[in-house]
């Protein structure tokens, strides 16, 4: 027989992102993390803002997952987190309960919490929304959770399709969330620069009356387009 799981099971120990490096994302829109990824990296679109929640955010991941129905690791999360860090919640997509309401992210902001993200549902928005804290999920539903367990803070996680760990960079606004694995920090900060320079050359050139984009120019003259009547 298998034996009963411990109710939550922490890890609190993990490397965290340096200030420069956290600071290197601060007011950059997610589309230029993803694009400084390859264009990946951003979690399900049905993660968005809840209400007139503050739509932008970056921080440091603290992880955690609950069981359906269940939000005890939220709590493990929040007793866990530092200033600046983003509670992270996987559900694996669980919408028949709420993960959380305005109690909870209150005092997610009371500890200094940069921002809350989901895959599971919430409710209580007007609350949510007078708590003024970044608050991402897939949706809303009056259902509320239980307390009971298992679930794990600090490990890592699926949250919307994407793999996110403790210590990873959260990124979002109102186009979504992207998360910056740890390791690739370094990378996707020295490609955010050749990113941003791209971005406001082609805006200027727009910004000027650009109509078509030299590569479809380019691809025009060298035949690689067939005309049919």
């Amino acid at each position: 027989m298998i034996e009963d799981p411990p109710l939550l099971t922490v890890r609190r120990r993990f490397a965290r992102p340096t200030r420069a490096q956290l600071d290197a994302f601060a007011g950059v829109p997610t589309g230029f993390v993803a694009d400084a990824m390859n264009g990946r990296g951003a979690l399900d679109a049905r993660i968005k803002p809840i209400g007139r929640t503050p739509a932008s955010f970056h921080g440091v991941a603290i992880t955690c997952h609950a069981g359906p129905a269940d939000n005890l690791a939220l709590f493990g999360a929040l007793a866990h987190g530092e200033p600046g860090d983003v509670m992270v919640c996987a559900t694996d997509g669980f919408a028949e309960t709420a993960v959380t309401g305005d109690l909870l992210l209150g005092m997610a902001r009371n500890r200094g919490l940069a921002g809350f993200v989901t895959d599971g549902m919430v409710r209580d928005v007007p609350g949510i929304e007078a708590v003024g804290l970044p608050c991402f999920a897939a949706g809303v539903t009056p259902n509320s959770p239980v307390r009971n367990g298992p679930g794990t803070v600090g490990m890592p996680v699926v949250v919307g399709g994407v793999a996110v760990g403790s210590g990873d960079i959260v990124v979002g606004d109102g186009d979504g969330i992207v998360a910056v694995p740890f390791s690739a920090i370094e990378a996707v900060i020295a490609r955010l620069v050749a990113v941003k320079a791209a971005e406001a050359a082609l805006d200027a050139k727009v910004r000027g009356g650009l109509q078509l984009p030299n590569f479809i120019r380019a691809m025009m003259d060298a035949g690689r387009f067939r005309e049919v009547d």
